[in-house]
C-alpha cells in the first residue's frame, strides 16, 4: 500500500510540478512538502492534506469512513 506521501509525490509529478512549486501554491515550504512526500509515517492532518491536494495540485479529494 502506498503511504499519502507516495500519492502527493506521484501527483505531484504527474502535473509535471517541483517541490519549490507546490509549497508556494500552499503557503508553504519546499523542505515540509519533502518531509510529507520523504516519510512513510509523516503526520499530515486532513485540513493540510486537503489544501495541499486542491490547492496545491488542483485535484478533489474524498475522505470516506
Amino acid at each position: 500500500m502506498k503511504s499519502i506521501g507516495d500519492m502527493l509525490r506521484d501527483a505531484r509529478e504527474k502535473e509535471n510540478i517541483t517541490q519549490e512549486e507546490l509549497a508556494k501554491r500552499v503557503g508553504k515550504k519546499r523542505s515540509y512538502i519533502s518531509r510529507i512526500e520523504g516519510s512513510q509515517d509523516y503526520n499530515i492532518n486532513i485540513k493540510t492534506l486537503k489544501e495541499v491536494v486542491e490547492k496545491g495540485l488542483g485535484k478533489e479529494i474524498k475522505i470516506q469512513f
